[in-house]
C-alpha cells in the first residue's frame, strides 16, 4: 500500500460508466468534508467494467480493512457489492437510504459502501455518504458476528 495514505482520512472511490457522474459528485463532497480521496477510476463515462473497478476498491480496503474505507458506484450498486464481498475482510453494503447506511456501520462495521447511480438521486446519495461516514460501529454482540466471519467463514471452517 502507498505509505503516504493516512487511513483514517482517506476514502477510495471507484465506479463504472453508469456510476461515473455520481462518483464525481461524491468526490466533491468528500473533499468538502476534508477527506483525502483516492480516485481509482474511471476518468470518464466511457464504457467501463464494474468488476475491474470494484476489485480495485475492494483490494485497497483489504490491505487494512480495520482502518480503510471505499465507496463503489455502478448503475444498481449490485455488481460492486458482489465483487467487493469476494475480498477477505471486506464488508460491502449496498445502501439505498440512510437507515441502511447507519445499520451497515452500527451492526456490520461495513468498510465499503456501494451505491446505485441509476437507482438513487444525488441528494439521497450525499445523505447516505454523510450518514455512513459519521456512524460508528456498536461493537459488543455485533463484534462476535464479525469474528465468526473472520474465523469460520473466511477460513471455510464451518461448524
Amino acid at each position: 500500500m502507498n505509505q503516504s495514505i493516512n487511513p483514517e482520512n482517506t476514502i477510495f472511490l471507484a465506479s463504472d460508466h453508469a456510476g461515473f457522474p455520481m462518483k464525481e459528485s461524491i468526490k466533491s463532497l468528500l473533499k468538502q468534508l476534508g477527506l483525502n480521496v483516492n480516485d481509482l477510476g474511471p476518468g470518464n463515462d466511457e464504457p467501463a467494467n464494474w468488476a475491474e473497478y470494484g476489485a480495485r476498491g475492494a483490494a485497497a480496503v483489504a490491505e487494512d480493512p480495520q482502518r480503510l474505507r471505499a465507496i463503489l458506484i455502478c448503475g444498481s450498486g449490485i455488481g460492486m457489492s458482489i465483487v467487493a464481498n469476494k475480498f477477505p475482510r471486506v464488508r460491502a453494503a449496498l445502501c439505498h437510504d440512510t437507515t441502511a447506511a447507519a445499520m451497515s456501520r452500527r451492526h456490520n462495521n461495513a468498510n465499503v459502501l456501494c451505491l446505485g447511480g441509476r437507482v438513487i438521486g444525488a441528494d439521497t446519495a450525499e445523505e447516505i455518504v454523510r450518514t455512513w461516514l459519521s456512524t460508528a460501529f456498536d461493537g459488543g454482540r455485533h463484534q462476535v458476528r464479525l469474528d465468526y466471519l473472520s474465523e469460520v467463514v473466511e477460513s471455510k471452517n464451518f461448524r
